[in-house]
């Protein structure tokens, strides 16, 4: 069973259709991007699921449990961090930890112990008696995320954790995502940025107007599209004879001969980048260099997408 479920989730706002019927299903341990324009209804769906909204219609459930229904459970077992929280900015990152573990009731030595865990994980120690209002936007962003790993929550649920970053802000981000990952924390997280996600996250949910557009792994979703995979090729003997046999090869849709090398779009359903290579070689291609292009999720959001919001 599904670690987090959603079922036909509905929410509105009066007469505004925010979340309109949509399916989500994380197992454990993983991580989920979400990906969708402003009003795409992303933040909604998380705040139903960090219990801070009740839904219209349909269900959401964490292990099986019903959450609307269970608030203080299922606050036990999350993390929330939205896109803009609130810091006390007299106090000091130390004081600021300390105080929200005693809100969970983390008391004593295990309180010291448990603030000191969590600084070290998001390398904050150094900065453990700055004032929070010191902080860069990037070490608050990393605050944030130590304030809701306090309790050791089962799933993290983040807001544009990366939004408005500078490219170092970014990648240190993205390195915390993947040590929580590797503790094996199930990870709920949106983006814009979506490169970011592409590197980070097992599977990826496409919403647009409230509606679940598309989901599942990057490779379901660059299948489902029909994507091409251009694979850019130096051959040393290349002639008008070989390209011929190239293109005739079973999965080539097109070859294009550039500058220094040949670059073949395969559709990878039908021929991987793994087993092209050897039918290059049976060819008697002399090949000095092999590189097939990454998938591009941009590629995927603009093809899906049609940039319409609820």
């Amino acid at each position: 069973m599904a670690f987090v479920e959603i079922d036909h989730l509905t929410v509105k706002y009066g007469k505004l259709l925010a979340v309109n019927g949509i399916d989500l299903s994380i197992p454990r341990g993983e991580v989920y991007g979400f990906i969708g324009p402003n009003g795409a209804g992303k933040t909604s769906t998380m705040k139903v699921l960090a219990t801070l909204m009740r839904p219209t219609g349909g269900t959401a459930r964490l292990d099986g449990m019903d959450i609307p229904s269970h608030p203080a459970q299922v606050r036990r077992r999350i993390g929330y961090m939205p896109d803009f929280f609130g810091v006390y900015e007299d106090l000091s990152v130390n004081e600021y930890l300390h105080f929200f573990a005693a809100a969970f009731r983390i008391r004593g030595a295990q309180r010291t112990r448990v603030v000191g865990d969590v600084l070290e994980l998001t390398d904050l120690a150094g900065k453990a008696e700055a004032q929070v209002d010191s902080l860069s936007r990037g070490m608050k962003q990393r605050l944030g995320i130590a304030r809701v790993l306090l309790h050791d929550p089962d799933l993290l649920i983040l807001d544009e954790p990366a939004s408005g970053l500078d490219p170092r802000a970014r990648i240190e981000i993205r390195e915390l995502l993947k040590e929580l990952r590797n503790l094996g924390k199930t990870i709920l997280i949106s983006s814009h940025i979506l490169h970011e996600l592409a590197h980070l996250c097992t599977h990826i949910g496409i919403i647009e107007a409230g509606r679940m557009i598309a989901q599942g792994s990057l490779q379901d979703i660059y299948a489902q599209l029909q994507l091409l995979r251009v694979i850019h090729v130096q051959i040393v003997n290349i002639s008008d004879d070989m390209v011929a046999r190239i293109k005739a090869i079973a999965g080539v849709d097109s070859l294009t001969l550039e500058a220094d090398r040949v670059a073949i779009r395969v559709h990878e359903t039908e021929l991987t980048p793994e087993d092209m290579l050897p039918q290059l070689l049976a060819l008697g291609a002399r090949i000095r260099m092999y590189q097939p292009e990454v998938m591009d999720i941009e590629t995927a959001f603009m093809k899906l997408t049609q940039g319409k919001v609820a």
